[in-house]
């Protein structure tokens, strides 16, 4: 049975997320992707020019699925708060699981220098996006300066993310949450 063209793209695309996931771009090397895919380079060569267009695909990809997971867990709270508190205890979750290996949007733009590069201008639209995911439920608290706040709980995110893959630390989650709880409560009305 021949596979269809989108199936082998594809496989293509997921190989290529969880090599870089784990790797960096740099270490995924052509050959390694052929071999871990199973897909021939001509093959490969086919659905993409470069191996940056892999890449940028593969973080697309990997954008659109993580920021609908992360909303969908999310949005299982009851308020906005309990959904914003809650993005710490998805964070946590995510931290304790074995396929955690730190932000991957971090981990690529830390490889490449140039801000223009197609890499670092996914890895900022990744961050956009949680930001306005964010802004959307700070919004829909009665508090002065939703912006402000919806930026402060980035930061706490990302620092999270960043100590618990640094540190090996898990608790950090629960250390923002706390925090969060904090800016919340503290919040001009």
């Amino acid at each position: 049975m021949n596979k269809k063209p989108t199936d082998t793209r594809k496989k293509i695309l997921a190989t290529a997320e969880q090599l870089i996931y784990q790797n960096g771009i740099h270490a995924t090397s052509m050959d390694l992707l052929v071999k871990n895919s199973g897909v021939a380079r001509k093959s490969i060569y086919r659905y993409f020019a470069t191996k940056d267009d892999i890449a940028a695909a593969a973080l697309n990809a990997r954008d659109a699925r993580w920021i609908h997971w992360f909303r969908t867990e999310c949005d299982k709270g009851h308020t906005p708060q309990d959904r914003l508190l809650n993005m710490f205890t998805v964070l946590r979750g995510w931290f304790e699981s074995d396929r955690f290996r730190g932000c991957a949007f971090i981990n690529t733009a830390g490889e490449v220098g140039d801000p223009a590069e197609p890499v670092r201008q996914i890895a900022k639209l990744h961050k956009q996006k949680l930001l306005d995911y964010i802004l959307e439920l700070t919004r829909q608290l009665d508090m002065g300066q939703p912006s402000a706040m919806a930026a402060q709980l980035l930061i706490l995110i990302e620092g999270a993310i960043t100590v618990t893959y640094v540190m090996g630390d898990y608790s950090a989650a629960d250390s923002a949450r706390e925090v969060a709880q904090l800016l919340l409560k503290q919040a001009p009305h």
